[in-house]
């Protein structure tokens, strides 16, 4: 009788299939390294643009840093009285759920042995801007409601395609941020 052995997991659509299978069993018996603080730092340069760097962030237990810094521009496009510099910071938004939703489903997938071939996902958002026009007291300042669509092709069934999507909304952080809200606390550190 030979040991029941599984072969080794290769890389697979461009994910670290080995490591990232072994950071969820290594993670999974150090529940403390699972906490991550993650920050943005911002700063205004002129109207409605301004400019936010990624660089540092806590995780597996001490600080970190990305190997660069990271910029994103934001800004208003010129029928919202903004120069166009950038993408509005609702913009951000869909991409962060957009790319969230696809770094899970590429991770998923490579973890369920499936081929990826192709993956699109389009994200639209609805607002009515009387709100945080001040207009309107009865309509909400940010999205009414968000549309999110995959195309997705690989070498399982449409089945198996279709509950890697189903995977991914429910492992998404951003996903999850978006339905369920989470506490947001605004404070000022110095006022002249």
């Amino acid at each position: 009788m030979q040991p029941n052995t599984k072969p080794a997991r290769l890389p697979l659509n461009g994910v670290d299939t080995p490591n990232l299978l072994a950071t969820i069993n290594f993670v999974a018996g150090q529940p403390e390294l699972a906490k991550f603080q993650f920050r943005a730092h911002n700063e205004w340069i002129e109207g409605t643009h301004s400019k936010s760097v990624m660089h540092g962030f806590h995780g597996a237990g001490q600080e970190q840093k990305h190997e660069k810094p990271f910029y994103a521009d934001s800004d208003h496009p010129a029928i919202l009285c903004g120069a166009d510099n950038a993408p509005t910071p609702v913009e951000w938004l869909l991409h962060g759920l957009a790319s969230c939703l696809m770094a899970g489903l590429a991770n998923i997938a490579a973890a369920r042995g499936i081929k990826l071939t192709k993956v699109k996902c389009s994200v639209d958002g609805d607002i009515d801007l009387r709100g945080i026009l001040g207009i309107s007291d009865e309509v909400r300042n940010g999205f009414q409601n968000i549309q999110v669509s995959f195309d997705i092709e690989g070498d399982a069934p449409a089945e198996k395609l279709q509950q890697l999507v189903e995977q991914a909304r429910a492992r998404s952080a951003v996903f999850d941020v978006l339905t369920k809200g989470v506490p947001v606390t605004v404070g000022i550190k110095t006022i002249q």
